[in-house]
């Protein structure tokens, strides 16, 4: 009998509840397992979870598999269907123990082969921590899960639920715990992280959040937040970007579009005009902020003009770190049935604005030449600066430590220190 292999697929919080799973597995006694966490967010992403399986099973013949994730919970027939399969979990009971150890008795009366309920029923969050993931320095911690808005594009909701935020003083509880066991940046996560609060006692923001860890949690050196969705930045978070130098100078923004129609066809909240508003404030709060983005290119209906208002926004709002994704149809959502974009010009498109990023971070390392800066490592020749920016050393150093090091060259994705 072996320990099980997890497969994770997808964004960080996925990663976040595979390390959750690890240990729900491992305190039921489950052995002798393949268990995939998908993801849902576009039509190849599930493509490749199926491919994934087919090549577990392959690997790991005689293996029990389980399969769940949000592609699990919004499809959760296309996975029970394929003859790899032993059994689907849906996002919920993914990260409840009696569940683990249903599938631990080895299926004998005690755990169905498809147990997949409705996502838009829970109103709480999981109740599992854990003591952080990934490297020894830094430590994500889920805050929020699912979300409220309905993107035309995006199945996520359908796979996640509504959203709910876990209490300010679990959070601060868990940091704490963090922070004793040596982790010198904590990340908070979420599905859409600016949500966090209003399903809560007196709907706190997320600037209340980060304020309240920044006072209670003194002894953490470095906070950084995920991906936000900047029309729904309060006025505490901006208050934290402009006084509180433990917050991570780099957001990641929710931004999809630069084109005003395509915005509203995607049934977002803001307009080409917020975004670079915000960008504009931000810095002038925190000269040294970074920006990264998601784009999306060739939504359906998007014209060469519109395609040149997302290209321009790269410049316009300054962004830095760009995720460029290819529109990829999905099944249940609005935009699919609106007129498509031909596949080789959504490529085309893609291609550059991945370009138009590339050259942002060839600005913006050359601009840290000469520089000093707190590089939290990763591993003994590795970190990142407080923007989040690669660094490559020559000479080792301590993994999970801070360095103040004076940046002497770049690679073309790193800075490096001789």
């Amino acid at each position: 009998m072996t320990a099980p292999i997890f497969s994770n697929h997808g964004c960080r919080l996925n990663a976040y509840e595979t390390e959750a799973m690890k240990d729900l597995a491992q305190q039921a006694g489950l052995e002798n397992a393949v268990i995939i966490n998908t993801c849902a967010v576009t039509a190849e992403a599930v493509r490749k979870a199926r491919q994934d399986i087919r090549k577990l099973r392959k690997a790991n013949p005689n293996a029990r598999l389980i399969v769940t994730g949000c592609a699990a919970q919004t499809e959760p027939e296309t996975f029970a269907k394929m003859a790899e399969v032993d059994a689907v979990i849906g996002n919920t009971e993914k990260m409840v123990g009696a569940t683990w150890q249903g599938l631990a008795a080895d299926f004998i009366g005690e755990s169905e082969a498809v147990q997949v309920d409705d996502i838009m029923s829970v109103t709480e969050t999981a109740g599992h921590l854990i003591d952080g993931f990934g490297t020894r320095s830094r430590a994500y911690v889920q805050v929020q899960n699912g979300c409220d808005h309905r993107c035309t594009f995006c199945i996520i909701p359908y796979g996640r639920g509504n959203s709910r935020s876990v209490p300010a003083g679990v959070v601060v509880d868990q940091i704490k715990r963090l922070v004793d066991k040596g982790f010198n940046e904590v990340v908070l996560t979420g599905v859409d992280l600016t949500s966090w609060g209003a399903d809560l006692p007196s709907e706190p923001k997320l600037g209340d959040l980060v304020m309240r860890i920044l006072r209670l949690v003194p002894d953490l050196p470095r906070l950084r937040i995920s991906s936000i969705d900047s029309i729904e930045v309060d006025d505490n978070l901006m208050k934290a970007i402009a006084t509180e130098p433990r917050l991570m100078p780099h957001l990641h923004l929710s931004l999809q579009h630069g084109d005003d129609m395509i915005l509203k066809r995607m049934k977002r909240r803001h307009l080409r005009d917020d975004a670079i508003r915000f960008s504009e404030e931000a810095r002038k709060l925190r000269p040294d902020m970074t920006f990264g983005a998601d784009i999306i290119a060739g939504f359906p209906t998007e014209t060469d003009a519109m395609f040149e208002n997302s290209l321009k926004l790269v410049q316009d709002c300054d962004l830095t770190w760009l995720h460029v994704f290819p529109y990829s149809a999905r099944q249940g959502t609005p935009a699919a049935r609106m007129p498509a974009v031909q596949g080789g010009l959504i490529k085309e498109r893609a291609a550059q604005l991945r370009a138009a990023g590339d050259r942002q971070v060839a600005r913006h390392l050359d601009a840290q030449q000469g520089r000093m800066h707190d590089v939290l490592m990763e591993s003994p020749t590795m970190g990142r600066t407080a923007q989040f920016t690669e660094t490559h050393f020559t000479a080792p150093q301590t993994e999970g430590a801070i360095i103040r090091a004076r940046i002497t060259g770049q690679e073309a994705t790193h800075l490096i220190v001789d």
